[in-house]
């Protein structure tokens, strides 16, 4: 034991004398010729699109209108308002079940003019189908919408929307889906903060959006007090946040894709979350989180990508969450964990070739995985002599060397010395050095993902 302290001590007093003789700033890993940064998702033009040109009419049992707010204060409940054309308009919907929808998908416009909300919805059970919905309102402070839901019920599907402050504002109403639609905010509108959400959730409960593409805007989908909502299959580019998530518990999403925004997922003051098998990728704007976990408690965070951002993931004040089998590749920072975040399980996650794998701020011990099941990190020492896919050598992501390297980034030219691998195997091997850190008792032998290549043009990389 004497012995291991003693050379425990040694590797660290070498290290700072290796720290006080640094005369130049690291340069860092060359890049590969490939690099997952280059990923990007496939998404549509949503401005590249014919518009109609013939003046608008709308069809009613027969009988043609030149204004939509006319044919459907003609209609009664469960009609049916079919639209051709151009119309320039606002229109509000007061009758129960009333469907409005395009003879052919984009074939009707209705245009807003630069003022107000386009469509809103005051009654139950009314859909809108396949028409295009452009240019509201765009004061800082307004609430202007394409589609303003103020009725339960209602479904918006297949429906593009451009030039908007807010795409679909949903409100205090529940049971409304959005589905197949497409939503392209104001470019024209600096800084983004000052432009509205793709669809905006406020006290909307056990609402339904799925299949939708949705880009500059401020965030995609924006949740506050909403609860039971099922977010799937949506894409999300090119904004601050892809999804923006304050006070809202029980919800469900999955098959998400975030990308190339300033933060992809940004959940906060929430619990009971499930955000399963999304893509976090390319946000790397001023914050530059691919997942924001922040006063998150009872969740389960699973099978993400997590690709090419800032921080993969930045944990702060996180209690008893799950975070498990996600794959967290080439970020500058894996992992950030801070402000106390503490009580879960991390466990079957692949960390490969994050240039920081995890970085924690703490002044204890924390051990990420309750099992025998740890993760995999493509930077550890693994032996695994018995052949269960687990090391016999536990890993110390986050210990004095990466403490050192955040702290002072110089120090990086030194991170592949000899003596910082002595303080990494120092700390891995000898129970005397038990610092401050991250540590996995059972680091996989390797990566439960055989996924990772694909976020790679080359999959041979």
């Amino acid at each position: 034991m004497r012995t291991d302290a003693w050379f425990a001590g040694l590797a660290v007093i070498v290290l700072a004398l290796l720290l006080a003789t640094a005369l130049v700033a690291a340069t860092g890993a060359s890049e590969s010729a490939e690099s997952a940064s280059d990923w990007t998702p496939d998404v549509p033009d949503i401005h590249d699109i014919d518009e109609p040109t013939e003046p608008g009419v709308a069809t009613l049992d027969g009988e043609h209108f030149d204004s939509v707010q006319a044919a459907v204060d003609a209609a009664q409940p469960g009609d049916t308002v079919v639209l051709e054309g151009t119309f320039e308009e606002h229109v509000t919907v007061e009758t129960d079940g009333l469907t409005i929808v395009a003879a052919e998908r984009d074939g009707a416009v209705i245009d807003g003019g630069g003022e107000g909300t386009v469509v809103a919805i005051e009654a139950p059970n009314v859909t809108i189908e396949g028409v295009w919905i452009r240019d509201t309102g765009h004061e800082r402070n307004g609430e202007h919408a394409g589609v303003f839901v103020n009725g339960s019920d209602a479904t918006v599907t297949d429906v593009r929307l451009t030039d908007v402050s807010f795409g679909v504002w949903i409100n205090g109403v529940s049971d409304v889906t959005v589905e197949g639609s497409m939503i392209a905010g104001r470019e024209d509108v600096f800084p983004l903060t000052d432009r509205g959400n793709g669809i905006h959730l406020w006290d909307a409960d056990d609402a339904v959006l799925r299949d939708n593409y949705i880009t500059t805007v401020r965030d995609g989908i924006y949740y506050s007090w909403s609860e039971g909502v099922l977010a799937e299959n949506n894409t999300m580019w090119e904004m601050r946040y892809g999804v923006h998530y304050m006070y809202s518990n029980d919800n469900h999403l999955e098959g998400n894709v975030a990308a190339n925004n300033d933060v992809g997922f940004a959940l906060m003051v929430s619990e009971n979350i499930t955000l399963v098998d999304n893509v976090a990728a390319n946000n790397d704007g001023t914050s530059a989180h691919g997942i924001l976990l922040k006063d998150v408690e009872r969740s389960e965070i699973r099978g993400n990508a997590v690709v090419a951002n800032g921080n993969g993931f930045y944990i702060y004040n996180a209690q008893h969450n799950r975070l498990v089998d996600n794959l967290v590749l080439e970020n500058p920072v894996g992992v950030h964990a801070t402000a106390g975040s503490s009580g879960g399980v991390v466990a079957g996650n692949s960390f490969i070739e994050n240039d920081e794998q995890a970085f924690a701020t703490t002044t204890a011990q924390i051990a990420w995985n309750d099992s025998d099941r740890g993760n995999y990190w493509s930077d550890a020492s693994a032996v695994d002599l018995d052949g269960d896919g687990t090391s016999e050598v536990r890993h110390r992501p986050a210990g004095t060397v990466e403490r050192l390297v955040h702290d002072r980034p110089q120090a990086a030219v030194f991170a592949e010395s000899p003596a910082f691998d002595a303080v990494r195997l120092a700390e891995s091997s000898f129970p005397v050095v038990e610092s401050a850190g991250l540590i996995d008792h059972h680091p996989l032998a390797e990566p439960p993902h055989d996924n990772w290549r694909d976020y790679y043009a080359n999959h041979d990389h």
